[in-house]
């Protein structure tokens, strides 16, 4: 109801309304609509629009036109981007990039599977193996099998896999995990294994930064660290040349390089978060907050829950820091099939079934727009408030 007084009020302004004003109605009917279920940070627009001007990109026209950039390590690295990565991983003390090699991927999706290219034996007679703990990332298993490689297969849950001696296995470590933000290390043991980390949500705004992730191969991307999820880019930071170059023959193959263009956007972006933090305590301060409203109108009903995280000292802000994942791993209490269960009230989610779990368990983005947000706050609390009334 509140959507639709709002729609009518809004829909006879659109003639007179700017473009700037026509874009937030149409943001804001799309929220009417339906609470999305996707993950995409809209979150940081409100930073961004405040502080646009840092990191506007200017390219001339005749600039970049050469597939090949000019890199000491590979053809399509941009080397202002490496630069900057290391940087970054420096200020905040997430990673380790001392004696890596940076490899540039379309998003980190595209680096997740040139990693199973690069580390899968290509004379084995059967596939390498790929697990992950469940609940694990809903994409792992349908990009791992979607193009039916016989040099890798998705194996399922990494808690239940038990490799012979001579099997090959990529084992998959989300951490932060997506979707339910705990801390994880690789749980499999024995076998030709080797671990990707996933560090994607591995930033003070979702979790502590207790010390610099050190491992062998590392995935990161824009999208998590900035809200940039339209640049594309994500990057991989590995200890092995072979396997640096191995993945950066993969990207080569796959798309022949990365755009040039984007690299040098994203660039800007990263350079703009080390010259001016606000942004880290901006996306801090709403995650706090919005977890605070969430856990807020939980604690109001037993018909929901979510888990619970240890805080844990942040060497980027020098304090003791609750985790804020980006997503609410959300339990339906007395619903079998959540998902079902709350779309009917108007708010989209991702099943757990997809994650590897079972379908009283939904992932709820956290990442929307502050309006949508507030909106999605409201119906759920709605939802506890009419368990306690009946």
């Amino acid at each position: 109801m509140e959507c639709m007084k709002w729609t009518l009020k809004r829909s006879t302004e659109l003639v007179d309304a700017t473009l700037a004003s026509v874009e937030e109605i149409v943001q804001q009917l799309t929220t009417c609509a339906s609470l999305t279920s996707t993950r995409d940070p809209t979150m940081f627009e409100n930073y961004w629009r405040e502080h646009g001007d840092s990191c506007t990109t200017t390219i001339l026209g005749w600039q970049r036109m050469s597939y090949y950039a000019n890199s000491k390590q590979f053809f399509f690295v941009q080397t202002e981007l490496d630069q900057v990565i290391r940087s970054l991983h420096d200020v905040i003390g997430n990673a380790v990039t001392e004696g890596r090699h940076i490899v540039i991927g379309v998003g980190s999706t595209q680096l997740f599977q040139a990693a199973l290219y690069a580390l899968s034996p290509p004379d084995r007679a059967t596939p390498t193996k790929v697990v992950s703990v469940a609940p694990f990332y809903s994409s792992y298993p349908t990009i791992t099998d979607y193009l039916k490689s016989s040099l890798y297969q998705w194996a399922g849950d990494a808690s239940v896999y038990r490799p012979q001696s001579d099997d090959s296995y990529i084992e998959l470590v989300t951490t932060p995990n997506n979707p339910t933000g705990e801390v994880r290390q690789s749980v499999v043991s024995g076998g030709a294994g080797f671990p990707v980390h996933d560090l994607a949500y591995y930033w003070p705004h979702h979790t502590p930064i207790t010390s610099p992730a050190d491992h062998d191969l590392m995935l990161f991307t824009v999208s998590k660290s900035t809200g940039h999820a339209g640049t594309r880019i994500g990057w991989a930071l590995v200890k092995d040349l072979k396997v640096a170059q191995k993945m950066a023959k993969f990207i080569e193959l796959n798309t022949i390089g990365v755009s040039k263009d984007a690299q040098i956007r994203a660039a800007h972006i990263l350079r703009a978060r080390i010259g001016a933090k606000q942004l880290f305590h901006f996306a801090a301060a709403e995650m706090s907050y919005r977890w605070q409203r969430l856990r807020s109108v939980l604690t109001k009903g037993t018909r929901f829950s979510v888990p619970e995280f240890q805080p844990a000292w942040c060497t980027f802000f020098g304090e003791i820091r609750s985790p804020a994942p980006a997503f609410a791993w959300l339990r339906c209490n007395e619903e079998a099939d959540c998902e079902r269960f709350l779309r009917h009230s108007g708010i989209l989610t991702r099943s757990g079934g997809y994650f590897g779990s079972n379908t009283s368990f939904v992932r709820l983005s956290m990442l929307d727009r502050r309006a949508s947000f507030e909106i999605l706050i409201d119906r759920l609390e709605k939802l506890q408030s009419a368990v306690d009334m009946s």
